[in-house]
């Protein structure tokens, strides 16, 4: 069974930081990437940030770079999310998700997988 667990959101202050935590289990891809969405109240969900399990590369929006640094251990299982400079525009509620393939007798699957979320919030 996939398993996303997401830890470390929160309340803090303009200009304050707090780290996520995305601890991923039960799955075998090919090639995969983890990374985080965001979504804050009225609006579409985002992509923040995402780390390559086979190359380490890495993507941010460009409203975080400088700010968010993204980085794994142990092949990824535990993805970190380090978040600086905190802006009021950053909260919204952050997802962890786990994208890959997998080649199999039949060919190539896309898989897709959500962690619960949890909630940043950063006051004025």
């Amino acid at each position: 069974e996939v398993q996303l667990v997401e830890s470390g959101g929160g309340l803090v202050q303009a200009g304050g930081s707090l780290r996520l935590s995305c601890a991923a289990s039960g799955f075998t891809f090919d090639d995969y990437a983890i990374g985080w969405f965001r979504q804050a109240p009225g609006k579409g969900r985002e992509e923040v940030s995402c780390i390559s399990g086979s190359t380490g590369r890495t993507f941010y929006v460009d409203s975080v770079k400088g700010r968010f640094t993204i980085s794994g251990n142990n092949g990824l299982n535990t993805v970190y999310l380090q978040m600086n400079n905190l802006k009021p525009e950053d909260t919204a509620g952050y997802y962890c998700n786990a994208s890959g393939g997998r080649l199999s007798e039949d060919g190539w699957y896309d898989y897709t997988y959500w962690g619960q979320g949890l909630q940043v919030t950063v006051s004025s």
